[in-house]
């Protein structure tokens, strides 16, 4: 507040609540020149509450001001809006302390304490099939999954059908992680906003572009950027994207090769591996993985570019169900190079300049293409 509307008579000049009528243009001291008190040290909010400045603000005591400048009628905005600052709610999509990055395991840890029934009874564990296909399959079809590793596919089935939920901090924490691991940023972002284009979503939400996959896609992502084994591979896969030429909207294509490892599981395609391992979710997120890493090598070696998104994702499908088995060998054999420094998806010194972002790009999914069988037909 202004130091000369601050400062006024003596509190020994008042008398019964009164006070002497200021003359214009004397803002700083009272006639008779009484001694000057420094309002400067007491916190505003505590300013009407004191006696002076009650005495001096109340209506009857018929006080006026003969000349009105600029600066008081500035203070009294000032003072008329004390009472009306309210401290702006807390969004977990953009606060002042960066938040703490969260694991895969903590995500799912989270997930499995909430209530996913109304969820869960969307999904359908397997593909349903009639005639030749059904007896086909039991003849020559993988083997049924283990009765006991059942209710944790089921659990990969139900996230698959869940949405991001905007209340939820550990939702927001997934994305800030993913958004951070990727670009090396250390700072948190907004919910909505471009620079999701900029990561490979089509648009300024993230929500919109899990179709077919659910939060499951945003947990796969998690998995792939927090694991330390798949960090390198993912942020290579990340700058192939930005290529100049080779371009593709990173997240968005992460969402479709989640949609391949949902449809895989439904068609019992990893039932053997995960009878094995005796393990789901494991097996999942390394098929995931393994199956982005082949895209990510057949996009490169082929020089494939946007246009053939479509084609590139439907030969992908149908050789990831085909042979699991081989892609998680082929991952397992990278990993193991990569960790020691003689694996790598692209050469020194790639990318070229800056791609486009997602929004400007033609891109077609899995969803978006015609299945080539009754058995491919539906992601969940």
């Amino acid at each position: 507040m202004n130091e000369k509307f601050c400062s006024f008579y003596n509190e020994k000049e008042l008398k019964d609540g009164q006070v002497k009528r200021v003359s214009p243009g004397h803002s700083a001291s009272y006639k008779n020149g009484g001694a000057l008190m420094d309002f400067r040290g007491i916190p505003i909010s505590a300013l009407k509450t004191h006696d002076v400045l009650r005495a001096l603000t109340a209506e009857t005591n018929g006080w006026e001001p003969g000349v009105v400048s600029a600066e008081v009628l500035q203070a009294q905005e000032e003072w008329e809006a004390v009472d009306t600052i309210h401290p702006k709610a807390e969004s977990w999509g953009c606060s002042d302390q960066p938040g703490q990055l969260i694991s895969f395991g903590e995500a799912l840890q989270h997930l499995q304490t909430l209530d996913l029934s109304s969820f869960k009874k969307r999904i359908q564990p397997t593909v349903r099939r009639t005639g030749l296909a059904a007896l086909r399959h039991c003849l020559f079809g993988p083997p049924k999954l283990h009765q006991g590793l059942r209710e944790e596919r089921d659990l990969v089935l139900t996230i698959a059908q869940c949405g991001l939920d905007s209340q939820d901090p550990v939702h927001g924490r997934v994305l800030q992680t993913i958004y951070k691991k990727l670009t090396g940023s250390k700072l948190d972002c907004a919910l909505r906003g471009d620079h999701w284009e900029d990561l490979g979503f089509q648009g300024a939400n993230p929500a919109t572009d899990l179709r077919g996959a659910g939060f499951l896609a945003l947990l796969h992502l998690l998995y792939l950027v927090m694991d330390a084994k798949t960090l390198l591979m993912a942020q290579e896969i990340f700058r192939l994207s930005r290529h100049h030429i080779q371009q593709f909207p990173f997240c968005l294509m992460s969402v479709n090769v989640t949609r391949i490892a949902i449809q895989a599981l439904r068609e019992e395609c990893l039932s053997r591996e995960c009878n094995r391992q005796q393990k789901v979710i494991a097996v999942v997120n390394s098929f995931y993985a393994a199956t982005f890493l082949r895209l990510a090598h057949v996009w490169r070696t082929q020089q494939k570019t946007i246009s053939d998104s479509g084609f590139v994702l439907k030969d992908l499908e149908a050789l990831a169900k085909k042979s699991p088995r081989r892609l998680l060998k082929t991952l397992e054999s990278y990993l193991a190079r990569a960790s020691k420094g003689q694996a790598s998806l692209l050469p020194q010194k790639y990318p070229g300049p800056q791609a486009p972002r997602a929004s400007d790009l033609t891109f077609t999914g899995v969803c978006d293409l015609q299945p080539h069988s009754s058995e491919g037909a539906g992601l969940i």
